[in-house]
C-alpha cells in the first residue's frame, strides 16, 4: 500500500471507533464509565463526569481531530516503512 492509502485507512479506522465509542457512551454512560475506570487499573473518572447534553459539534470536531492525526500518523508510517525496508 502507498503512504497515502494507508493514512487513509488509519483515519477511517479511527473514526470509525470514535463513533462507535461515542455511542456506546451515549447509550450507556454508566456501564461505559464502569468500563472506563477497569481499563484505568480502577482509577475512578466518576469526578470528571458532568451532566451535559450531547453536543454535536464538539463530537464533529474530535473526530476532525482525530482523523486528521490518524491520517498523518499513517502515512508517516507507511513512507517511514517504505525507506527501512530499501
Amino acid at each position: 500500500m502507498t503512504p497515502l492509502r494507508t493514512g487513509l485507512a488509519l483515519a477511517i479506522t479511527v473514526g470509525g471507533f470514535y463513533v462507535l465509542c461515542t455511542v456506546a457512551w451515549t447509550l450507556a454512560p454508566a456501564t461505559f464509565l464502569s468500563l472506563m475506570n477497569n481499563l484505568f487499573h480502577g482509577m475512578d473518572f466518576t469526578p470528571m463526569v458532568r451532566a451535559q447534553p450531547f453536543f454535536f459539534p464538539g463530537f464533529l470536531a474530535a473526530l476532525l481531530a482525530l482523523s486528521t492525526w490518524a491520517l498523518l500518523a499513517g502515512t508517516f508510517f507507511s513512507w517511514l516503512q517504505n525507506r527501512l525496508e530499501r
